[in-house]
């Protein structure tokens, strides 16, 4: 698998860098995951959008899906060849509004996924857990079939005893990490610690901090994940254009 990273702020672009969206790539499949403020505009300068073979959307806050109805529009007026069509939009059913707006005429179609069942896209299985969040939002971990690689998001949410079981042995854990240590409550996010205490706990081999905050340091937001997991290998999404399979080996 190869991760490239076209948005890792939380809340809102800033200084030209967009929110959270990760292009996942599989062989020759193409999936986004998530598709917040300037993911469209990162994606095409790498691929052509109309060769996506899905997106998905781990839940409906705009920094994830602000770029979702420039997307669909780019499938109803850029001329060229589909890969797939229409293109699916993979979000859960908990928000009955936002995900039929996932379905846009002939060009896009939106499709249910929940907790309860594996999802496979491809050469990819997906499973989910629902997280802790104002709204509904879910984690997903992803194995590539033909390795056995695993690499889990978070997605947005506050610290709780099942991620660490979710993540389990995870190569890759992208986790929320929004806040510094002495954030006040309430948390809906992680803070830098508990990204290192849960990557610890999960015992993943390497974590990579997202959904990164515009006005804080994020050299202390790595050094306090650091601290929290001294042995692990940590990541800024803000130092990582891109991560393949074979760079998360050991």
């Amino acid at each position: 698998m190869k991760l490239t990273i076209l948005g890792y702020l939380g809340g809102y672009p800033d200084h030209g860098v967009g929110t959270s969206s990760y292009l996942i790539t599989s062989g020759d499949y193409q999936l986004l995951l998530d598709c917040g403020s300037g993911a469209l505009l990162a994606l095409e300068k790498i691929m052509d959008p109309n060769q996506l073979d899905a997106v998905l959307l781990t839940h409906y806050h705009h920094d994830h899906t602000a770029d979702v109805g420039v997307l669909q529009y780019y499938r109803q007026l850029h001329s060229g060849d589909k890969k797939v069509s229409p293109l699916p939009i993979y979000g859960h059913t908990k928000d009955p509004l936002n995900f039929a707006a996932l379905t846009f005429g002939p060009f896009t179609q939106g499709v249910g996924y929940s907790a309860e069942a594996p999802l496979d896209l491809g050469p990819l299985r997906l499973t989910f857990l629902e997280t802790e969040h104002p709204v509904p939002a879910f984690a997903v971990r992803i194995e590539e079939k033909a390795t056995g690689q695993v690499w889990v998001n978070t997605s947005d949410t506050r610290a709780f005893p099942r991620l660490a079981d979710f993540a389990q042995g995870a190569d890759l854990l992208l986790a929320d990490t929004n806040f510094l240590a002495d954030h006040p409550a309430p948390l809906w996010h992680l803070t830098a610690p508990q990204a290192g205490e849960l990557a610890k706990a999960a015992q993943v081999k390497h974590l990579l901090l997202t959904h990164l905050p515009q006005e804080l340091s994020l050299a202390t937001l790595k050094a306090q994940a650091q601290a929290a997991a001294p042995d692990m290998d940590v990541l800024l999404a803000s130092e990582v254009n891109e991560l393949n399979g074979s760079d998360l080996v050991g």
